[in-house]
């Protein structure tokens, strides 16, 4: 079987969230499981493609509406990662320092059009295109639709909703952009007036999954638009758990903390990443560390945390963390908070991939107070380096964080409000206090299972129900 990811980003080449993790790993575990498994990706003008040499593969050129642009598929010269990628170079639209603009429309049409005329010439075809996210949510469309590409129909398309709140709506004077189709078929590109790649996607594909079981079906009811399109495809759809990839984030090896540790000597290693954070953001190590990572916008909660944080650093019985960036007022209320609960709270505004495993590793909760959160993976990092989550119960987050008080090991709470919160908040700091359930809890977290190995799995019997039915 040879499987095919296209996607926006991979990490370490190119990550925003996590789509990049996703993409990283889940290539590398189909591979374990027996599949031959490629991502296809932009080459953009970045730390990785600064520090390695490439090799073109393939040259052409693509037309894009009435402009013509050269492109190469490029190939890394030598094996250092552990997945093949293949890059498509296409100057003057993507090879910028950002994944993400404002121009994304030209750039990602672009792309996947490169992606499929690149496909057309390929001896062996691929046995499964998977792709990823609105970003490529065009090709199901092309390979069914578009003439020049339904050659490539034969082969079966995934599509992989990561997060249904973004989907690529352009409007319907650049549908010229795309090769050429019966017109009569424009209703498969279009929904609500716009033209919608994800929808696009959603519609043609052979089948959709989304990155937990909840998550597909809380789109049936709150898909920024998409609710009644997710209903009617429903039969088509299937939620895969995410995972993570355990070598990556394996606090026994990893060579991002002060000091590595298993379940077996937690509380040594715990507390020697906690010392380190505490003195680098000036907190007392005696009391519990809640840490927030990831974007600092509406979908993740954020705007709540400065409320929140200023409630309960009121007793000044807890320290809190934050990491991340996103919106300018979010990060400038969150910024404002550290002179008034000096020595209990900090901030860096921005992303640090180094601190977030320092944090993982050294606080003792995490935050995640997400209003959409299709899979979530801070979680599971949280999990496995022994750090207990606190959550709203929502997507991904039900799916893998069960509450203390229902026998399990986390806590949660079910309204994304300020109220919500500060009552799980509370109650964490008090079980914080019972240190002999706390160590307990922690230890049993780390033995929790999350590593792609049984999703990729999944994602392979996905494939072959297709192929054989």
């Amino acid at each position: 079987m040879n499987v095919i990811h296209v996607s926006a980003e991979c990490y370490p080449i190119a990550k925003v969230g996590g789509l990049g993790d996703v993409v990283g790993s889940l290539p590398k575990y189909q591979q374990e499981a027996g599949a031959s498994a490629k991502v296809v990706m932009p080459f953009y003008d970045n730390k990785f493609t600064a520090a390695h040499k490439f090799k073109s593969v393939y040259e052409s050129e693509l037309v894009l509406g009435e402009d013509i642009y050269p492109y190469k598929i490029l190939k890394l010269k030598e094996d250092v990662l552990d997945i093949e990628v293949l890059f498509v170079d296409i100057p003057e639209l993507l090879f910028k320092d950002y994944v993400y603009s404002d121009d994304d429309t030209a750039r990602f049409t672009a792309f996947q059009i490169a992606v499929m005329d690149w496909l057309l010439t390929l001896k062996e075809k691929p046995s499964i295109i998977h792709c990823h996210d609105h970003h490529t949510g065009l090709i199901p469309f092309m390979a069914q639709e578009c003439v020049k590409h339904k050659p490539l129909n034969g082969i079966p398309v995934i599509l992989t909703i990561h997060n249904a709140q973004y989907q690529g709506w352009f409007s319907h004077d650049k549908v010229h952009y795309l090769p050429a189709f019966d017109i009569k078929h424009i209703g498969l590109l279009d929904w609500d007036g716009m033209i919608n790649p994800l929808a696009a996607g959603i519609k043609c594909a052979w089948r959709v999954t989304t990155v937990s079981p909840s998550y597909i079906e809380e789109l049936q009811q709150a898909a920024n638009g998409l609710e009644s399109l997710l209903s009617h495809e429903k039969e088509k759809c299937v939620g895969i758990l995410n995972g993570i990839d355990a070598e990556v984030w394996n606090p026994e090896t990893d060579e991002f903390i002060i000091k590595n540790y298993s379940a077996k000597n937690i509380q040594t290693g715990k507390t020697a990443n906690k010392k380190w954070l505490c003195k680098e953001f000036g907190f007392s190590a005696s009391k519990p560390l809640f840490a927030f990572i990831g974007r600092l916008v509406y979908e993740k909660g954020a705007d709540l945390l400065p409320e929140v944080i200023d409630k309960v650093l009121s007793k000044k019985d807890c320290s809190i963390l934050i990491l991340g960036s996103g919106n300018p007022e979010v990060e400038s209320e969150l910024e404002s908070l550290r002179n008034k609960h000096k020595g209990v709270y900090n901030a860096f505004i921005g992303y640090d991939e180094k601190l977030s495993h320092l944090i993982y590793a050294g606080a003792d909760f995490l935050l995640m107070p997400s209003r959409v959160e299709p899979c979530g993976l801070n979680q599971l990092y949280s999990l496995r380096y022994g750090t207990i989550p606190v959550v709203r119960s929502i997507g991904g987050l039900k799916d893998t964080v069960v509450d203390v008080k229902d026998g399990g090991f986390g806590f949660s709470h079910t309204e994304a409000s300020e109220g919500d919160i500060l009552q799980t908040l509370n109650r964490a700091i008090e079980f914080y206090k019972d240190q002999p359930e706390f160590k307990k809890t922690r230890k049993h977290i780390m033995g929790i299972d999350h590593s792609w190995d049984v999703s990729a799995q999944q994602y392979i019997d996905l494939y072959n129900s297709i192929k054989s039915g």
